[in-house]
């Protein structure tokens, strides 16, 4: 957990930036990311030459040649603003004509997943004296910890949402870290996320597996896998295909799989290739038919990404595997036959295990868009039964712009690490342990004990198959759910005309006591 003067460092270097002349959040954390990866280099090259002094030699690449002492962050640091500006910015001859910058863009497969996707990146600060003060403050953060500087640029990325600007649709951390305790990633799972953008998801499955199996890390065979295949992305956007790789290398991901591509695109010829798939893919969007990939439009025949996604997500997976998907109301019950069909789709073909329907605050203060959690498993040979249903109505923030925090971050943190023990002091704050307790009772289509889940007055209950399918696979939480009204008894009009006469005989009698008074 971030500390109160590490958001005061990260503050403090978000105001230098936006003060400095960079004002889009996104160039903001862009350049951040690319001066944390700089200082990384020059860690990683202070260790090798330690290792090789101790051993008297060494079998890990350089990467700085001698001749390149100045581009390295321990020495230009050091350096009057203006001359390490002109590291950054001019070429120079005794450094074969590259800057700091275009030296970290050559780095290749040698720099990690982060350099693969570097290509496109432009040194934007202005002024050598933002520069130095930027660097300076770099200098100081604790980057020598996984889950530290993971935290660090976590907490810078939510800046993101706080700007409000740029139509980034940061899904909340709470959010994506209640699917993926609902999903709890196993060992020998191939994880992707297919609209991955900062790569929040990964990054919590991530540390849901250090949380609950830090074991796993002894066998080198799960290390081999937790570095190289476990995590995968797909990302269409440039800059947050590199703010993603940060993210993950921060987070321990040495070399995640992430693929620079439209999803939806002809070009992904993905199949059967994860085991758990967590998502928030755009809403609303729309494409033209031919610019998506054919056995999609098998599926359901649609334009919208929404729906699209579902069925990629379907392709993707692997037989018995299992995902959990954002999406927006209108595909619990839209009335198209695309909509109708990708329900039918996961209804009668694969299994569906839950709806929790979320309340429309969850993403402002850049939408108020209502939206569902799906969770289902491929099976290509049906098997839903019963479908729980879950009508979320806090999520520990409050449901307007602001979004304020309702619980401390020490409660907060005990509704996933022990939901039992909050119960009492949650008061309509927050769902979170509520959901994650029922999900234990009501996940995997199991069969219920007589009469559980079976009053629809309640947030939790289950709806079985055949209720879904007699509403035309409708899934809206509203087509199920029973409202209780309270009996409210009103007196009869005639009783309470005589009341009101009473009240104004007792005024006109006040009024004449008051002139009497007077007079």
């Amino acid at each position: 957990m971030i500390t109160g003067e590490l958001k005061a460092q990260i503050d403090k270097i978000w105001n230098d930036f936006w003060t400095g002349g960079i004002s889009n959040p996104l160039t903001v954390i862009e350049q951040f990311t690319y001066l944390i990866f700089l200082k990384q280099l020059d860690d990683k090259q202070i260790l090798i030459e330690k290792n090789a002094n101790l051993l008297g030699v060494t079998t890990q690449k350089h990467i700085y040649t001698p001749e390149q002492k100045e581009l390295r962050w321990s020495s230009f640091k050091d350096k009057d603003p203006e001359v390490m500006f002109e590291l950054f910015t001019k070429q120079q001859r005794h450094l074969n004509d590259v800057t700091v910058f275009d030296f970290m863009k050559t780095l290749g497969k040698d720099g990690g997943a982060f350099t693969q996707y570097i290509k496109g990146a432009t040194f934007m600060i202005p002024t050598a004296k933002l520069l130095d003060r930027v660097v300076q403050q770099i200098d100081k953060l604790p980057l020598d910890n996984r889950d530290t500087k993971g935290d660090l640029y976590e907490y810078m990325l939510g800046k993101i949402a706080e700007a409000g600007t740029n139509g980034q649709f940061r899904t909340p951390r709470h959010i994506i870290r209640m699917m993926v305790e609902m999903t709890k990633p196993q060992k020998e799972d191939t994880i992707c996320d297919p609209s991955c953008g900062t790569a929040g998801f990964l990054v919590a499955a991530s540390q849901f597996v250090h949380e609950k199996h830090e074991d796993w890390f002894m066998e080198q065979k799960f290390r081999e896998h937790y570095n190289k295949n476990m995590f995968n992305g797909i990302e269409i956007d440039p800059s947050m295909m590199r703010i993603s790789a940060m993210n993950l290398q921060l987070h321990g991901m040495e070399n995640p799989t992430l693929i620079g591509n439209s999803a939806l695109s002809e070009s992904n010829n993905i199949s059967s290739e994860y085991s758990l798939i967590l998502a928030n893919p755009p809403f609303k969007g729309a494409l033209d038919y031919d610019e998506v990939e054919s056995s999609l439009l098998n599926v359901t025949k649609t334009k919208k990404t929404e729906l699209l996604f579902l069925a990629l997500i379907l392709r993707m997976l692997k037989l018995g595997g299992r995902a959990a998907v954002i999406v927006p109301d209108g595909v619990l019950f839209g009335s198209s036959g695309a909509h109708k069909n990708i329900r039918k789709e996961l209804i009668e073909n694969q299994q569906l295990q839950a709806v929790i329907s979320m309340p429309s605050g969850v993403f402002k203060p850049y939408a108020g868009v209502s939206t569902a959690i799906l969770f289902f498993t491929k099976t290509n040979s049906g098997g839903t039964g019963n479908v729980w249903f879950y009508d979320m109505q806090a999520d520990g923030f409050s449901l307007d712009d602001k979004r304020n925090p309702q619980l401390s971050e020490e409660i907060f943190e005990q509704c996933f690490a022990n939901p039992e023990s909050v119960l009492d002091e949650m008061n309509g704050k927050c769902d979170i342990p509520n959901i994650l307790l029922d999900w234990k009772k009501y996940s995997g289509n199991v069969k219920p004990k007589k009469g559980e889940g079976q009053d629809k007055t309640q947030k939790s209950f289950l709806v079985s198959k055949a209720d879904i399918v007699a509403n035309d696979y409708d899934l809206s939480i509203n087509r199920y759910k029973e409202i209780v009204y309270d009996e409210v008894v009103y007196e009869k009009p005639q009783t309470i005309i005589e009341a009101i006469k009473e009240i104004d005989k007792r005024r006109l009698e006040a009024m004449k006591d008051l002139e009497k008074m007077l007079g």
